[in-house]
């Protein structure tokens, strides 16, 4: 099972020189890629600046969108913003996408919330595909949307989907799924995965699903202080009672031991990749891992 990290971009302390170290010290860890989501009613930067930043500023990870709200976007602008950080990658870019659970990001950004639907997610990724083979899907151009990515076809499309009837229908265009265990639960895992695997099957596709899954986490003594802090903070559009009681019990909250054990029942899922969250701005979470998992293959 390969391990990513996802940059702390949702807090709120974020800066240049943090972004710097952060990137710095994933690409020199034991990690295989560099995540990032989107929120647009939040202090994170932009998705796609940040992700020109970061190919840039790396050589040797793949970087991740966990998700990309892809209703949200024009897809033909998307498409041509996305091949152009898997240019600058030089092709290591892999893309996540959903509807997202935010209202508010749809109306800052002007778009009607009656596209946040599956059923737009799907058009646009299929439209994203077509720009990337080179098709004029816009009458009367002279020339086609590039420039075109160097992956073949374009980045793998995951999709954040959640349920029986998302992941069905992500069967039908993802490359396979960017997952998530709100409890750091491997049995959680290895549902949403079973439950992905029977999708692939049923809609005949002969390759199966990329199983990725990711976790929000915190090591040591102020563990369960620092999940429940950023949880907090983070889905501040949830009714507060409700809040409460679902953050206290999200996320892996504990000893380096306990999460060593929890990354090896992961892998035991067969999950091609586990994205951790951090829930600190520190970038001294990213040392906090390496140390913790030592060289647990």
């Amino acid at each position: 099972m390969k391990l990513g990290m996802t940059l702390p971009v949702t807090e709120p302390e974020w800066s240049r020189n943090i972004l710097i170290e952060w990137v710095k010290r994933i690409e020199a860890g034991p990690f295989s890629s560099l995540a990032l989501g989107e929120r647009i009613c939040f202090p994170n930067p932009e998705l796609m600046t940040t992700l020109g930043a970061c190919a840039v500023l790396t050589e040797r990870v793949q970087l991740v969108t966990t998700v990309l709200i892809l209703p949200m976007h024009d897809p033909v602008l998307t498409a041509k913003q996305l091949a152009t950080v898997d240019v600058l990658s030089e092709g290591r870019l892999t893309v996540g996408v959903g509807t997202g659970g935010r209202d508010e990001d749809y109306r800052a950004t002007g778009v009607d919330l009656s596209q946040k639907r599956i059923a737009v997610l799907e058009s646009h990724v299929e439209k994203m595909r077509r720009v990337w083979r080179g098709e004029i899907i816009v009458p009367n151009t002279l020339r086609p949307v590039e420039p075109f990515p160097l992956q073949e076809g374009g980045p793998c499309i995951l999709s954040g989907a959640m349920g029986p009837k998302a992941t069905a229908n992500a069967a039908k265009w993802a490359d396979g799924i960017s997952g998530m265990t709100m409890s750091a639960s491997p049995r959680e895992v290895s549902a949403s995965f079973d439950l992905a695997r029977q999708a692939w099957k049923e809609a005949g596709r002969e390759e199966p699903p990329e199983l990725n899954t990711a976790l929000w986490f915190a090591i040591g003594d102020q563990a369960d202080e620092q999940v429940s802090t950023h949880l907090t903070r983070y889905f501040n559009w949830i009714d507060p009672a409700a809040r409460e009681g679902m953050i206290a019990h999200a996320g892996f909250r504990g000893s380096a031991e306990a999460f060593r054990d929890l990354v090896s029942s992961i892998a035991d899922t067969g999950a091609n990749e586990l994205l951790l969250i951090p829930t600190s701005i520190d970038p001294n979470e990213v040392d906090r891992v390496a140390d913790a998992l030592g060289n647990l293959p």
